[in-house]
């Protein structure tokens, strides 16, 4: 059986770590590095250093920024007072590539995010309380929020808490709506392209 030396083992256990990547994935990984010029590897170590320093959650939505607010929610061309509800900051960008997230005739431009960072699931131990929604819930209740538009993704998981969302917003006066089905079911919408994304938010419908 091949055995690395230590350095380079642990960079490999290291990479595992990462989602979708596997021992032989992570080994090339490693050996690419390895490979790589002094600078480059370098460069690499502090993009991974600066992630961890210098970015932070935005107090107001939950997106990760390296200022706060974030730019959204800064943003004085944006509509405030239309919030798309997204389970983690990489489905913001599927929903920005359809250019279609507006409000209609209220105003016409594109609303802002509010950022869970993951969906209910009692198997993994998520509950309603692992979940990012105060600051959420605190806009509702003040009345800055017309409309709240329910896009987690259309899994089990993400269907239970768009209900369970629904049901908490539901005795204040804002309009909750949930993206259609134009997102297949069971998939991730960080994947949708942009035809489909537009669809489901154009077939969004009241909860």
């Amino acid at each position: 059986m091949s055995r690395y030396a230590e350095p380079m083992a642990r960079l490999i256990e290291e990479l595992k770590k990462l989602p979708g990547v596997g021992a032989k994935s992570a080994q090339r990984f490693a050996f690419h590095i390895l490979r790589a010029s002094d600078e480059d590897a370098a460069a690499l170590a502090e993009a991974v250093r600066g992630l961890k320093v210098s970015l932070r959650l935005c107090s107001v939505c939950n997106n990760v920024t390296d200022v706060d607010p974030c730019a959204y929610c800064a943003s004085p061309t944006r509509n405030q007072r239309l919030v798309c509800v997204v389970e983690e900051p990489t489905s913001i960008a599927a929903v920005e590539r359809t250019r279609s997230y507006q409000a209609g005739s209220q105003s016409g431009y594109q609303g802002v995010y509010h950022v869970l960072h993951g969906s209910l699931s009692p198997l993994h131990g998520v509950g309603p309380d692992q979940l990012r929604i105060g600051t959420l819930v605190g806009r509702v209740e003040r009345g800055e929020v017309d409309e709240v538009i329910l896009a987690t993704s259309p899994t089990l998981e993400g269907e239970a808490t768009a209900h369970w969302l629904a049901g908490e917003l539901r005795g204040f006066p804002v309009r909750i709506t949930r993206i259609a089905t134009g997102v297949p079911a069971g998939s991730d919408i960080e994947y949708a392209d942009e035809v489909t994304m537009a669809r489901a938010l154009e077939g969004r419908r009241e909860l």
